[in-house]
């Protein structure tokens, strides 16, 4: 591996510690490369460079931002299977669901450019005095983003465009199981035209005290965060020693309702993506699964058909469908959820078993009859195993599917538009996908209610996370 060091001011430092800790290919449990460990002295001499790069950055004419913007998106784009590999090596995806990946990141590039140039604001008169009311949106100022290992490229670049599209400064802390995509996008971004010490990136194994140490620097104005909701609550009580400006993407816990009008081959196929999309491993991914009594079998025996036809192995070889799990603590957690499950009645219908060999591999797995009480109905299970329930009553299974703290994303199945639209308006969720197992866009706001999180990625909302309102009264 080429970059393994830290990033800061558009040069690559060891580290003031001369600290480094190793990442692991998941497939084969090898070291694929040792990578500098950022400690406070790194994250100062990040701030002291994105300090003073904001002006200049902020002051730039929305559409010079644009064009850079576009430029990171054609780079990237003519090294999609470039970063697909990398993906994959680090994350342990199959190549194709890294493909995918990659391609969705660099998508935010170009979608940010376009948005860069319609930071609207509004004059008009105040309705009482008649002075005028001028309001503007201006950059925040230093954002820290903090992305996870789920999406190695894709956390990242979603975060980033929207933030050099607002004027803002960034510095990424990725996470230590995959900071190996995001150091490898930098070389790109400096040829795309960004400025030294715009964009910083610090890997580190301390990670916690490295994060909360910048979150109480005053010169940062913005924490984005992707990750679990224990984390998010605890990053919001840092954040809030500052009056930080939060966009929080938490965890998820969606439901998937199929109902007796479903046209199941459609459910099948929607079921599979929202399912086995990145493992499983996705805050989006479907974890509940409830399936109207009439067509419960029919679904389930058609589903765990599509289910047994992936080919599990490594990432990196074709016709793999499902690579390992990013680690073993993830895989184990996952095996855990499978015993618990039907130690409480759930019938296994496929896989639940961790096979032999190198690699934190996990079978696509289908659990049919869950109860109520099983862990996995409460928990993200993260990984490629989807547990089935049945309902009878339609306003029974929108109460069950409301029934937790969490409210990302829920997917609804049905032929009847109408019913459709009534049953996704009543999900207490930020998302819904009605008869597609797919929600995420950059065209889309992205984002949860409830303990999913705060404020919104992607759209024109994710460029808004990073800029603030001033409203001036004036008179001429």
């Amino acid at each position: 591996m080429e970059h393994t060091d830290l990033y800061i001011d558009g040069e690559w430092r060891k580290g003031a510690a001369g600290e480094r800790f190793d990442v692991l290919n998941p497939a084969t449990e090898e070291v694929l490369a040792s990578v500098a460990s950022a400690e406070i002295a790194d994250a100062d001499a990040a701030l002291d460079a994105a300090e003073a790069a904001f002006a200049d950055w902020a002051g730039r004419k929305p559409r010079e931002r644009a064009e850079v913007l576009r430029k990171a998106f054609e780079l990237m784009t003519a090294r999609l299977e470039e970063f697909a590999r990398l993906i994959t090596l680090e994350n342990g995806k199959a190549r194709a669901d890294a493909m995918g990946e990659a391609t969705y990141s660099a998508e935010f590039f170009r979608w940010f450019s376009e948005e860069a140039v319609r930071a609207d604001g509004l004059i008009t008169h105040a309705p009482a005095s008649g002075a005028r009311i001028v309001v503007q949106h201006k950059p925040a100022g230093i954002a820290v983003l903090v992305t996870p290992w789920n999406y190695p490229a894709a956390m990242g670049t979603r975060k980033i465009a929207p933030a050099l599209a607002a004027g803002c400064p960034v510095i990424i802390k990725p996470a230590s199981e995959t900071p190996l995509t995001m150091l490898e996008l930098m070389p790109l971004l400096e040829e795309a035209g960004v400025p030294k010490g715009l964009v910083n990136v610090l890997p580190s194994k301390r990670s916690g005290a490295l994060v909360d140490h910048m979150l109480h620097d005053p010169r940062v104005r913005v924490i984005s965060f992707t990750g679990s909701t224990g984390v998010g609550r605890k990053l919001l009580h840092a954040a809030a020693d500052q009056v930080l400006k939060p966009a929080m993407e938490l965890g998820g816990n969606a439901p998937l309702l199929v109902f007796e009008d479903a046209d199941i081959d459609t459910a099948v196929e929607g079921a599979t993506l929202a399912k086995m999309r990145n493992l499983g491993e996705a805050c989006t991914a479907a974890n509940r699964f409830y399936v109207h009594e009439e067509v419960a079998e029919a679904f389930t025996q058609k589903f765990t058909q599509k289910m047994a036809a992936l080919k599990v192995g490594n990432g990196l070889d074709a016709g793999v469908d499902v690579g390992p799990l990013v680690n073993a603590d993830t895989r184990d957690k996952v095996a855990h959820f499978v015993e618990d499950a039907v130690a409480k009645g759930a019938e296994l219908r496929l896989g639940g078993t961790i096979p032999n060999g190198k690699g934190f591999f996990y079978p696509p797995t289908v659990l049919f009859g869950v109860s109520e009480d099983a862990e996995c109905i409460h928990d993200e299970i993260f990984g490629p195993v989807a547990a089935i329930q049945t309902f009878a009553d339609e306003s029974d299974v929108i109460r069950r599917a409301n029934d937790t703290e969490y409210g990302l994303v829920a997917y609804v199945f049905t032929e009847d538009m109408k019913r459709g639209m009534k049953v996704c308006e009543q999900l207490e969720y930020g998302m819904v996908g009605l008869n597609r197992g797919l929600v995420s866009d950059p065209a889309a706001p992205f984002g949860g209610v409830k303990q999913s999180g705060l404020g919104r990625e992607g759209g024109h909302e994710g460029m808004l996370e990073f800029m603030e309102t001033q409203y001036i009264s004036a008179n001429w």
